[in-house]
């Protein structure tokens, strides 16, 4: 929103355009978690600020230039005053928010005539006109602050808050509640409080999650950042907390979402019109309860808030139907979440000159869910619906940590500032399953253990179908147990500096960033079993999957940029950051070690008028993302993988495991490993390619936003990123095989720990891997063409946005319209067609033929997006907010299977004989056709148009003098019900498109239903 706020702005006279928060003259780039003041005065004119809230003070001298610039603020609101030399004095109100240049001029540059125009006459008056023009920022950034977000209708959430910005929509639910920046994955984001990385860098997708309510501002980066910003190449959520003061301020409230207020999902049917799922039960409530105190412990000196926030949520998932059909797995559960958080914050001024700050927090979460057996009807008489029967067992699943971070902010001169960081942060993901006797389940990560519990199952619908419909028992409860101590560790250490050289501001730092982790995984009861069915041959494939190890992700940067006032109206920036990063397996050994990225940013900004009505700016940049730690605990430590196909006899009734089993000649060797993933270490030169290069991506950003009226602003940006590298892997040894042959090798050792299955590189490059070929001990130097491998990953990103914002004396509206397309063979770290979260190792690029037809509108293409938001204060108790969301719909696709399978990895294809529009290929629906129709991606449709309307009412009766607040908000008023995300699979496992009919393009995730949020609030 061209670095616009919701926030109070002030009344304009004919001067006042260069006064209050104005962005006028100066450099004025910003650190991650401060702000600054900067204009212009006289020289010889002396500039204090003063907070009233912490008695803070800080005085500089006007520069010869007329200039003068406070850097590193923390922010709130300040008083500002000039000082004459002829003892003349003058004084504003400013607030500085996050990440911004607040500008008050006390004089304009000088006139021809050498004189200089005082603007001291003019008043700076308290009003809702909107928020002046921020000339001096090349960036794309959207502040919001606590009492802005009160006002609209919007989940208590850093992502609900992040999807007001222009730009952003909401990635795919398999992956949580994440937004994606201008096109990239989910995956690729980066988010900070108070200076310090919250990042979760074990899949970068999650986070830290800190209070919702000790938050005091939320900064969105949507594009055109600094070099002091990386490792991402989506966007950047940059929080800042609340503080203390020198009043005694303390409060409570509570929010609650009642179940009979909750609407839900529609059932589930398929094609046939058969019910699936019955969803109408499948209601909950959520409840937060929340406390603060914040003052001074020592007046003007020690500052300190502390916030205690617990919340609790109850959710039901009752059984479908479909005679015995349903997959148990995800239904007839009961699930219990509790959240008790807490965060505190000091700050110290041990001098006007040295500050010290502290941030500590924790985000814990417990969740218990009951899993039930269900209870089947008549299976003749199809109203008959299953019910819920016996305890199963419980699922124990525990997330979350503490972190810390103190930050030294020194004011070493007028001109020079230094800031260092140092924080650590842990996140705890563990789960543990007890049986209904009372059994103990649980996995402690070696690789050989015996792990207890009843095994997974599943069938095919091919084996479902020749069974009557039999769903195999197991264990559908506990599925896949995490390593009891799965944890992540982060070390972060910061140092940044700002000097002020006349027209030029030159910042630069460095930052070393360390993130461990543990983890790893097996099935309960040691395997999956997956019943499936090859003609008229039933065999099972048991699956043995398991990893465990300690891995690590050393990360550090070091930026320089400068910010270069080349007249009053316009400035140019400059920037460039290194990155280094370097990947350890379980053993401590590196296997990727990249160093010294380059990341160039440049940009401009134009105050065309003098006045900040209107301004043209534009920027380029590079931005690079590291390889997240996750690749290290399956593909670089040691692990085990083991498909084996079997004959039996019979099932196990209570386990579902089979009975007198035999090898299955036709199905997968006794056994199968991929990826020589059988508990042995892996040889740590072989998982990379010698050449890997970091994901990077390029973008330009051009475009102008113009002053419309008083209250009105308006403007327009154009945005195209282009990913110029990728990194994932390749598992396809048939080009290695090739290499052997022409070498002169007769066999190649797959297997042995030199001969990675599957190794990292960059599509589209060559690969050179040192791999261990003949299994003599000795490895040799594999280059391997990069046509050999598959294509270049491409990923392409297009927008207009046109945003606006609207302020008058009792109502503001704020809102975008975006217009984009993203296209390409590669949508980023994930792979939101089918829900797949490996970061970094997705399926694409495994094998070339998965990659036939894969070029083309990626799942993050959402044409059209509309975001209107606002807020109507009616009288002094009565205000009134909405929130409004269109959006057009993402791409559909039919995954099948290419003709017999050339690589095994069934559906997963873009070929598909399921007849719908689209094809590239003219077929007769319900015809295999030899299997070889290639749809392009993107090309069978699109899910539909959604428009999802919240309103809030709130009340604050004058009798409590503004210290109680009732409010309601109403989120998706009119229960809009379109689906989100569909089936997209279009043949079965055997290939037919027959089989696979009754569920292809059926929904998978459905708008978010109608719900009822009340809240009431009492500050003193």
């Amino acid at each position: 929103m061209g670095s616009s706020y919701l926030s109070k702005g002030i009344k304009r006279t004919a001067l006042s355009l260069a006064l209050g928060a104005c962005f006028v003259g100066g450099v004025q780039a910003q650190s991650n978690s401060a702000g600054a003041i900067t204009g212009r005065a006289i020289d010889g004119d002396t500039i204090t600020i003063v907070s009233p809230d912490t008695g803070f003070t800080r005085t500089i001298n006007v520069s010869g230039d007329g200039s003068y610039r406070f850097s590193a603020l923390p922010t709130g609101k300040y008083t500002i005053t000039r000082k004459a030399a002829d003892g003349t004095s003058s004084s504003r109100d400013i607030t500085v928010t996050v990440g911004t240049a607040a500008n008050v001029d006390f004089a304009r540059a000088a006139s021809a005539s050498g004189g200089a125009t005082t603007l001291d006459a003019v008043q700076v008056v308290g009003t809702n006109a909107i928020n002046p023009i921020d000339v001096s920022s090349v960036e794309s950034t959207t502040v919001l602050t606590s009492e802005q977000i009160a006002k609209i209708p919007v989940p208590r959430n850093i992502t609900g808050v992040a999807l007001l910005a222009p730009g952003t929509i909401k990635g795919d639910a398999a992956f949580g509640n994440l937004a994606s920046f201008g096109g990239s994955s989910v995956a690729e984001n980066q988010y900070y409080v108070n200076g310090f990385n919250i990042t979760n860098t074990f899949k970068n997708l999650n986070f830290s999650q800190i209070p919702f309510e000790a938050i005091a501002e939320q900064q969105i980066k949507t594009g055109g950042y600094g070099a002091e910003f990386g490792r991402s190449t989506g966007g950047v959520i940059n929080l800042i907390t609340k503080r203390g003061s020198n009043e005694f301020h303390a409060g409570g409230n509570v929010f609650w979402e009642p179940k009979s207020l909750r609407e839900t999902t529609p059932n589930y049917y398929w094609n046939n019109g058969q019910l699936v799922s019955d969803n109408s039960k499948d209601k909950g409530w959520e409840a937060t309860a929340s406390a603060w105190a914040s003052g001074a412990l020592v007046k003007d000196k020690l500052f300190a808030y502390a916030l205690l926030q617990y919340s609790r949520n109850d959710t039901a998932a009752y059984p479908g139907t479909d005679n015995g059909q349903t997959f148990r797995a995800s239904k007839n559960t009961q699930t219990e979440q509790k959240s008790p958080t807490w965060l505190v914050k000091l700050d110290w001024n041990i001098t006007d000159d040295h500050l010290l700050a502290l941030t500590a927090f924790s985000d814990k979460r417990k969740t218990e869910r009951d899993y039930y057996q269900t209870t089947f009807g008549d299976a003749a008489n199809p109203s008959t619906k299953p019910g819920r029967g016996d305890y199963v067992g419980t699922v124990f699943s525990e997330e979350g940590g503490t972190n810390y971070s103190l930050k030294y902010t020194g004011y070493l001169s007028e001109n020079f500032t230094l800031s260092a960081l140092v924080g650590h942060g842990e996140f705890e993901r563990t789960n543990y399953a007890r049986e209904a006797d009372g059994t103990t389940i649980r996995y402690h990560g070696n690789l050989n253990e015996v792990v207890g519990g009843c095994p997974a199952t599943s069938g095919s619908q091919a084996w479902k179908d020749a069974h009557g419909g039999f769903n195999p028992p197991g264990c559908f409860m506990q599925g896949t147990l995490t390593r009891n101590d799965a944890k992540d560790t982060r070390d972060q250490y910061r140092l940044d500096a700002e000097w002020v050289l006349g027209d030029h501001l030159l910042r630069f730092g460095y930052d070393a960033d360390n993130f461990e982790t543990v983890d790893g995984g097996a099935y309960s009861g040691n395997y999956l079993y997956q019943y499936n069915r090859s003609g008229t041959t039933d065999f099972v494939r048991r699956y043995n999957i398991r990893q465990g190890s300690k891995v690590k992700v050393e990360q550090e940067a070091f930026y320089v940029e400068d910010t270069w006032n080349i007249t009053d109206s316009f400035l140019v920036y400059a920037g460039v950051r290194w990155d280094s990063f370097e990947n350890k397996n379980g053993l401590g050994q590196s296997y990727v070690k990249i160093d010294n990225q380059f990341a160039p940013r440049l940009g401009f900004s134009w105050d065309v008028n003098g006045d900040s009505t209107f301004k043209i700016f534009g920027n380029a940049g590079r931005f690079a993302l590291p390889l997240t730690a996750n690749v290290a605990v399956r593909g670089a430590s040691a692990s085990i993988y083991q498909i084996q196909d079997f004959l039996y006899t019979s099932i196990d009734p209570v386990t579902g495991a089979p009975i007198g089993t035999s090898r299955y000649e036709d199905g997968f060797a006794d056994p199968f490993y991929a990826n020589g993933e059988f508990g042995g270490a892996k040889n740590p030169n072989s998982i990379a390619s010698t050449n890997l290069k970091p994901m990077y991506q390029d973008e330009y950003i051009l475009g102008f936003q113009a002053q419309m009226t008083e209250h009105l602003s308006a403007g327009v940006r154009g945005i195209y990123r282009e990913l110029k590298r990728a990194i994932d892997d390749t598992c396809d040894i048939r080009p290695i095989e090739d290499w052997a042959e022409a070498n002169g090798y007769t066999e190649v050792a797959v297997g042995n720990p030199s001969f990675p299955y599957c190794r990292l590189y960059n599509p589209g490059s060559d690969g050179i891997w040192n791999i261990d070929v003949d299994g003599n001990g000795t490895t040799e130097r594999v280059t391997i063409a990069a046509d050999q491998l598959g294509p270049e990953a491409k990923r392409t990103y297009s927008a207009l946005e046109f945003f606006w914002e609207g302020a008058w004396d009792s109502f503001f509206l704020q809102g975008s319209y975006t217009y984009a397309k993203s296209k390409g063979n590669n949508e980023g770290g994930v792979k939101s067609d089918i829900g797949q979260a490996d970061t970094g190792t997705t399926q694409d690029f495994d094998y070339p033929e998965l990659m036939m037809g894969s070029f083309g509108y990626l799942p993050n293409d959402r044409r059209h997006t509309l975001k209107l938001f606002g807020n109507w204060e009616i009288n002094d108790e009565w205000s009134v907010g909405g929130n409004l969301l269109v959006q057009s719909g993402r791409p559909e696709n039919c995954f099948g299977i290419y003709g017999n399978d050339p690589v095994g990895y069934r559906v997963a294809y873009f070929s598909c004989d399921a007849g719908e529009p689209g094809d590239e290929t003219t077929q007769t629906p319900g015809s295999r056709n030899n299997g070889t129709t290639i749809v392009r991606r993107g090309t069978v449709g699109r899910t539909p148009w959604t428009t999802t309307f919240d309103l809030n009412v709130a009340y604050r009766p004058a009798f409590a003098d503004g210290k109680l607040a009732f409010k309601v908000d109403v989120f998706n008023v009119f229960n809009s019900d379109k689906p989100t995300a569909v089936d997209e699979e279009g043949e079965d496992a055997t290939g037919s498109p027959a089989g696979a009919a009754k569920t292809y393009l059926t929904p998978l995730s459905w708008q978010t239903p109608r719900s009822v949020r009340f809240m009431v609030q009492y500050d003193f």
